[in-house]
């Protein structure tokens, strides 16, 4: 029996090779896998044309996954430079690398990652199409903007943002209601003013078919783009941003009609205690389709430590369903990250991630965790470093300061409560001085 996509494949009941990878990897029982993917609250993200991918599953039961932008510009164009990252990525584990390059030899770049990419690889096509075309941004057709949504699926992306929620009843919203931040998506405000030069309908809105048609033929999944996504936390789950939500769930059910994987996007900025009900209005409003966050970002005065700001919003995404996070770097609002910025980026991505899974009670979350609790009772450093995240950077915080013995730390010497509980349970002397 043939399928299309492997939504369609689970609809069927024909099991691919992807998902007996993830039902391993997330000690899920496939035929329960395969229900959830039917219902679209699972995604497996593989074009039929990325040979080097090691699938992953985003959805509902499954471990949160994290996503890694990076990509060339017009102020910082190196290719090298840019697949050091990718080589990088792919080392911490990360899951997913999200290729936004809006200059240069983009397709070169494209098919260099998809080549040597273990992760997912996800675009943002409407970024590539000035330099694909060599035409200003309001010159470009519908057409052409599809053309290039074809040439990204042709080489192998496995997931596409396309900013198909602003229509023009979302612009009417978002003109009427105003904001302190008005549009900060890349992609979003791309569209707004295409649409605006041109007086014409979202081409993404307006031609959505053409575009599922092309990802079920290389089996694509759509990332529904949010480009009312908060850019401050003042504008947060604002009449825009719901207004958009409301459109992409319409989009969701007419993309699953045609057996298109789908993934929702979200904010952006947003006060701590809004975020759980936003995760519930896009499960609600979206039928369950998998989450996908920047951040949120959870205040607005932290530039040089966006990292954390987002961390923090998004272990509380992940606690309360959100299903894939993109990470986000010190260099936030500032400038393009370097490989020091990403790695940053990553370990706290990871670590909001994880959190979120053990709140969620995901299957074996916490196994990690008891067992670095079981290595620092018994003061064992090796097992410690080796079951930390960031195995280089815990070993050497403590050679860099070591204590007179070495079942202590020089935080607190003979003093460790771990230390002199342990002596104390075994019957033998406690000695502090």
């Amino acid at each position: 029996m043939k399928y299309t996509t492997q939504m369609d494949a689970a609809q069927k009941g024909i099991v691919t090779k992807e998902m007996e990878v993830v039902a391993k990897k997330e000690n899920m029982d496939i035929h329960k896998l395969m229900e959830k993917m039917a219902e679209g609250k699972i995604i497996i993200p593989a074009n039929k044309n990325h040979k080097s991918l090691d699938p992953e599953g985003i959805g509902e039961g499954l471990r949160t996954k994290i996503n890694v932008n990076l990509g060339v510009s017009r102020d910082c164009n190196d290719i090298d430079m840019e697949l050091e990252k990718v080589e990088k990525a792919i080392e911490m584990k990360a899951e997913a690398i999200m290729d936004l390059s809006s200059f240069g030899k983009t397709q070169e770049f494209r098919r260099r990652l998809i080549a040597m990419s273990k992760a997912m690889v996800g675009t943002v096509p409407v970024y590539d199409a000035m330099g694909f075309h060599d035409r200003e941004l309001k010159d470009i057709t519908p057409r052409q903007f599809l053309e290039v949504i074809e040439v990204h699926a042709e080489d192998g992306v496995d997931f596409i943002t396309i900013h198909c929620g602003l229509n023009r009843q979302t612009v009417n919203t978002f003109k009427n209601n105003k904001r302190l931040t008005n549009i900060v998506s890349r992609g979003g405000s791309l569209v707004y003013a295409w649409m605006e030069a041109n007086n014409r309908e979202n081409p993404f809105y307006e031609y959505f078919d053409e575009i599922l048609d092309i990802c079920a033929e290389y089996d694509v999944t759509i990332s529904l783009g949010d480009a009312c996504r908060p850019g401050s936390i003042k504008d947060a789950t604002d009449a825009s941003q719901i207004e958009e939500l409301i459109v992409l769930g319409e989009l969701t059910r007419r993309a699953w009609d045609k057996k298109v994987q789908v993934m929702i996007e979200g904010p952006g900025h947003m006060p701590l205690n809004e975020i759980p009900a936003n995760v519930l209005l896009e499960k609600k409003l979206c039928s369950g389709a998998p989450f996908y966050v920047l951040g949120p970002i959870v205040t607005d005065i932290a530039p040089g430590y966006d990292h954390i700001t987002s961390a923090i919003g998004g272990a509380v995404a992940s606690a309360s369903g959100a299903d894939f996070l993109c990470y986000v770097t010190p260099a936030e609002h500032l400038r393009l990250p370097d490989i020091d910025d990403m790695k940053e980026g990553i370990i706290a991505t990871k670590i909001a991630a994880h959190a979120g899974d053990i709140a969620k009670g995901i299957v074996g979350a916490q196994d990690w965790d008891d067992e670095m609790s079981r290595a620092r009772q018994k003061l064992d450093w090796e097992k410690m470093f080796e079951l930390a995240i960031d195995t280089k950077k815990a070993r050497e915080y403590r050679e860099s300061s070591m204590p007179e013995l070495s079942d202590s730390c020089t935080m607190c010497g003979k003093m460790c409560a771990v230390r002199n509980m342990n002596r104390a349970m075994e019957g033998k002397e406690v000695d502090v001085l």
